[in-house]
């Protein structure tokens, strides 16, 4: 408890001794009658215009997680300005405006907010990060991680919300045929680096802690170090880095290497000291899991290079390199099937030049309250998978560019994201408008 409520705990009623500890217990009825009431945006605007009352801010902080599970939330943003905040969730990666609220109620949001994540209520003038849980059932915790930022007219929040129901097996990652099988396999040698890479917000971690649950076993140890630590996997040692206190992610690796880990997970390689540790555990009997930032999976050699690692020993230890993002799938309940426009096959046509297109039908999106008028429902990945193999080790040691390497990846048979995007789009997952946003123009 924070030292500065000097009542003690006995003298609270058992709500407020554990808001006060980080974690929020909330009332049953409201937690069935909010999961039964909110299927969709509107309706959450409607049940929080109600609860814009002056008894309490519980009711409505409560409401407002609780519906950000049940609309598959990753994160809450509440944005003060002149006079009144705003709320907006991001779902399935895109930011909806939810409501605006009056300054008087977003300064009892934030100030219980700050409470109930053990971060200090009269600083203001810089960031701070916390943290509190919430149970949604028996046993089942939902973690939610804060970040403070001063703005103009207050503090700006951002809740990330980390839901266990997102962790997904590698079958539901949207790997197909031939690359999926290609990294089952790799997931099983016995050394060797796994590299997945794209900028923030792709599914990068979500795509390790899938590889991580296809290989647990009771025979193996696996260690990582990450920040943060997102979701908890049970059979895994996990570990967080601390720079304060001397734990980065050099020095973390440095003292997990002596632990005896069969696997070992790095959340992101940063900089020179974890590169050229990542690339020797993994030379030296490991198999090491790990994410880089580039634009594609041809990018991440350069990008290694640049960080300092040698040519010789990225072709060596690397076993595959994967580049992703995720494309929002359309919504099952209001998408419709029609022909391609000719611009559309033109695009079909270039990044598919020897696929069957006759009689073809694509999905095209409209919108509804299920989807919250976005016309798209839930997300799934696109990838580009290169495998290391002899022929590409040796490329490799030229100290190719970028696009030399995409060039030669392509001659050996890569798959880039546009066609995996493409074929996703003949599969009627997603469409070619959400490739393109993500990926580019075909």
């Amino acid at each position: 408890m924070p030292s500065s409520h000097n009542t003690p705990p006995s003298e609270n009623p058992p709500e407020a001794r554990e808001e006060l500890t980080g974690l929020i217990h909330i009332n049953p009825s409201l937690l069935e009658e909010t999961r039964q009431s909110v299927r969709n945006l509107e309706q959450l605007r409607e049940k929080l215009q109600q609860l814009q009352q002056p008894t309490g801010i519980t009711p409505f902080f409560h409401t407002l997680l609780v519906a950000a599970i049940s609309l598959d939330t990753s994160d809450i943003h509440v944005e003060p300005e002149e006079g009144k905040a705003q709320l907006r969730l991001r779902i399935d990666g895109m930011l909806h405006d939810l409501m605006e609220i009056p300054f008087p109620l977003y300064e009892n949001l934030l100030s219980r907010i700050k409470l109930v994540s053990e971060v200090k209520l009269n600083v203001a003038d810089k960031p701070q990060d916390g943290r509190f849980s919430f149970e949604l059932t028996q046993g089942e915790l939902i973690e939610v991680r804060t970040a403070t930022l001063p703005a103009e007219y207050g503090e700006s929040l951002v809740l990330r919300v980390l839901n266990p129901r997102s962790l997904i097996t590698i079958e539901e990652l949207g790997l197909k045929g031939s690359m999926l099988q290609l990294l089952k396999q790799e997931l099983f040698k016995p050394n060797g680096m796994i590299i997945a890479t794209g900028p923030t917000g792709s599914g990068k971690t979500t795509t390790l802690y899938a590889f991580l649950k296809e290989i647990v076993k009771p025979e193996i140890k696996i260690v990582t170090i990450e920040d943060p630590i997102e979701y908890h996997l049970e059979g895994i040692s996990q570990t967080q880095v601390n720079p304060e206190k001397g734990y980065d992610f050099a020095s973390g690796l440095e003292a997990i290497v002596r632990q005896d880990p069969d696997i070992i997970l790095v959340g992101e390689i940063r900089d020179k000291e974890t590169a050229q540790i990542a690339i020797q555990a993994a030379l030296t009997g490991h198999l090491v899991l790990s994410t880089l930032h580039t634009n594609d999976a041809p990018g991440t050699v350069s990008r290694l290079i640049s960080l300092g690692a040698q040519a010789v020993n990225i072709g060596t230890a690397s076993n595959v390199i994967l580049g992703q993002r995720l494309v929002r799938k359309v919504c099952p309940h209001c998408s419709v099937l029609t022909a391609p426009t000719e611009q559309e096959l033109e695009k079909i046509k270039k990044a598919l030049p020897s696929h069957d297109i006759s009689s073809l039908q694509i999905s095209k999106v409209k919108g509804c309250a299920q989807c919250n008028n976005a016309g798209y429902k839930g997300r799934i990945g696109i990838f580009e998978v290169i495998l290391i193999d002899p022929a590409m080790e040796e490329f490799i040691l030229t100290n190719p560019s970028t696009a030399a390497l995409r060039k030669f990846a392509i001659k050996q048979g890569m798959v880039t994201m546009h066609q995996d995007g493409i074929l996703k789009v003949l599969e009627g997952i997603t469409t070619i408008d959400e490739v393109e946003r993500v990926t580019g123009n075909i």
